[in-house]
């Protein structure tokens, strides 16, 4: 008889009970990133640069470890940012560290920011932090408030 037609030998009982035990066994392969995770929101070296400044001015006065960035409703456009100090991470906020400084990112300005990169601009009249936002589809003649498009839009 051919060797393929063979009837398969049954397997040792232990093995059988080992491979009946794990049949129905789920095991998640963890796959390796070749990169790694993108951060929510760049930070330029010149806005890590300023923002390390307003910290170790704070922490002269009361503690603060971070800033934090998030959104509200205002402006002629509709949404606005706004920046304050942290000492602690708030639950489901993101952690952006970069150029040795960290920002916490507001739950609900995720999906307003997500993208974003925050710069430090200075000139001859104004200093000001400015966010080059991919999101943003419309904004006021000043730039202080911006729109974001609806999902479906």
């Amino acid at each position: 008889m051919a060797s393929f037609l063979r009837p398969l030998a049954a397997a040792p009982p232990a093995l059988a009970r080992s491979m009946a035990s794990t049949a129905g066994r789920v095991v998640p392969t963890r796959r390796k990133s070749r990169l790694p995770p993108k951060a929510v929101l760049e930070l330029t070296e010149s806005a890590a640069v300023r923002i390390r400044a307003l910290l170790e001015r704070r922490n002269e006065r009361e503690p603060a470890t971070a800033v934090r960035i998030g959104i509200k409703s205002r402006g002629c456009n509709g949404l606005s940012y706004t920046m304050d100090y942290a000492t602690e991470k708030k639950k489901l906020e993101e952690e952006v560290e970069q150029h040795g400084v960290r920002v916490f990112v507001e739950s609900s300005a995720l999906m307003h920011v997500i993208g974003t990169t925050m710069d430090f601009v200075e000139d001859d009249l104004s200093a000001e932090f400015v966010f080059h936002n991919p999101n943003a589809q419309d904004s006021c003649g000043c730039g202080e408030s911006f729109t974001t498009g609806k999902p479906g839009s």
